[in-house]
């Protein structure tokens, strides 16, 4: 997981220095897709909001992210947890829908 937040970092750090510029994405003869969310129960001591987050891969290439601070209050770890999936679930779907779309791949 060390490894994916690293990489995480390093392409907010690109986007931010290098506006307009937009990312690389690599041919790797995959069209496998991975997926990776976390969440962060009670993450402001301020408001114990919990903050999620989410990406999505295609061959290794990022397709789709996002961090969100919710709403409301959850009351546990799990909980927190479970809404991270719950978006990540709902992005997966709209993906497989669009490549579909595309014809890209047999998903």
């Amino acid at each position: 997981m060390c490894w994916h937040w690293n990489s995480i970092i390093r392409i907010l750090r690109y986007l931010k220095k290098a506006p307009g510029q937009g990312l690389l994405y690599e041919d790797r003869g995959s069209f496998h897709v991975s997926r990776y969310c976390d969440a962060d129960w009670v993450g402001s001591s301020m408001d114990r909001r919990s903050t999620t987050g989410y990406c999505v891969f295609l061959g290794g290439n990022i397709i789709s992210w996002e961090s969100k601070k919710h709403s409301v209050v959850a009351r546990s770890t799990a909980e927190a947890e479970y809404r991270a999936m719950t978006s990540l679930t709902c992005e997966l779907i709209w993906v497989k829908q669009f490549l579909q779309e595309l014809n890209f791949c047999d998903i």
